[in-house]
């Protein structure tokens, strides 16, 4: 059983490093082509001792690329130019088959390899040219071989450039994937946690600010009941605690609508909120959209309906059964929301809007817009504008 898993896993490792290997000048290929290389000295090789001799010096170059090409690359390639050139100045001679081979191999892996400058390559193209010529000429070839070999010489670097090249940009064409890749996974990261913090800003607002006051006011009912015995003014406070904790939990579920991933459009929504509102307080309200609607960042949208909300119920509070006008205009370079409502006996609040509208003001400010409320033209006008 152990024998059977090492071999298990050895062939899983042999198939990975098969799936990584380069199918052209890496390892499995420089295998098959040095033991090739090997066979066309032993069997292909002329007598010719000096022929020999210079096809094994070939073949101790090829092997000292293998050896070197990972650690000393410069190295390597010039073990690999002096491989392609050795044969060449024996390729003349006749009944020669090995010195092609071993030109041919060499010359197209030189070649191949994508860290080789391309004036390095055109530089042994041409010395092997010359090379191959003299020696075609010192054994009295015929033109036809003095012809046919550098124009395949040509051929074969000419496809092999091509193919580098390919190759190159194919290699490019990933790695900028991957870096695109990388790029949107990091963006999407910090957008998230933009989001999170948002919807933890959201949170925390509304449970301090509702929680808060109502802590206070129910403080203040007991102070009045241990203290004063006072039930009125209590149950006064009690209401106001429950209207508080009634506003809270209707902000709160706006804070987690935020992380829905149907939430309505912006018309829609505010649609939906005059409805209920109309239902609510038997009032009239209308809402008008100018201009093509287009979307906005969610907190945008989610603090407009917010402000949208405080400024419907200080017009509840303020002007009970006055009409309100809602308008949502998207044809500026920011989306303007505005609601109308005649201007109530007193002034709200501080005259600013109130804490609720305080509080409006601050979360639209987050998203980098601003808040205007006040009376124009004898209407209580609320103005928010939020970039588009």
């Amino acid at each position: 059983m152990t024998l059977v898993t090492g071999l298990r896993r050895l062939t899983r490792r042999g198939v990975r490093l098969l799936r990584a290997d380069d199918p052209e000048t890496g390892w499995l290929v420089r295998i098959v082509v040095s033991a090739l290389l090997v066979w066309a000295l032993v069997y292909l090789t002329p007598v010719d001792a000096v022929v020999r001799a210079v096809l094994a010096a070939s073949l101790a170059c090829w092997f000292l690329f293998v050896a070197a090409d990972i650690r000393w690359p410069r190295l390597a390639r010039a073990g690999l130019a002096l491989a392609t050139l050795l044969p060449a100045t024996v390729a003349g001679v006749p009944e020669n088959a090995s010195a092609p081979l071993y030109l041919y191999a060499a010359l197209f892996t030189f070649v191949l390899l994508p860290r080789t400058p391309t004036w390095a390559i055109l530089a042994l193209t041409g010395a092997v040219i010359a090379v191959l010529l003299t020696g075609f000429w010192l054994a009295g070839r015929g033109a036809t071989a003095i012809l046919t070999q550098p124009t395949l010489i040509i051929i074969l670097v000419l496809f092999s450039l091509h193919r580098r090249e390919y190759r190159l940009r194919a290699e490019q064409t990933a790695l900028l994937l991957e870096q695109t890749s990388r790029t949107q996974q990091a963006q999407a990261r910090a957008a998230a946690l933009d989001e999170r913090a948002r919807i933890a800003r959201e949170l925390h607002d509304v449970l301090a600010h509702s929680l808060g006051a109502l802590g206070v006011q129910l403080e203040v009912a007991e102070a009045q009941l241990t203290e004063r015995g006072d039930v009125t003014a209590a149950a006064a406070r009690i209401r106001r605690a429950r209207r508080l904790a009634s506003d809270g939990l209707v902000e709160a579920r706006s804070a987690v609508a935020a992380l829905r991933a149907d939430v309505p459009p912006l018309s829609r929504a505010l649609g939906d909120l005059v409805a209920a509102h109309r239902a609510d307080h038997l009032a009239t309200v209308t809402l008008r959209t100018e201009g093509s609607p287009r979307g906005l960042p969610s907190g945008a949208e989610v603090s407009l309906l917010r402000t949208a909300r405080e400024a419907l119920t200080n017009a509840a509070r303020h002007a009970p059964g006055a009409p309100v006008a809602v308008t949502l205009d998207y044809r500026g370079p920011t989306v303007r929301l505005s609601v109308d409502n005649p201007a109530p006996a007193r002034p709200v609040g501080d005259g600013a809007g109130g804490y609720g509208l305080t509080g409006a003001r601050e979360r639209i400010a987050l998203v980098g817009g601003t808040l205007e409320a006040g009376v124009v033209d004898g209407a209580w006008r609320v103005t928010v504008e939020v970039p588009a």
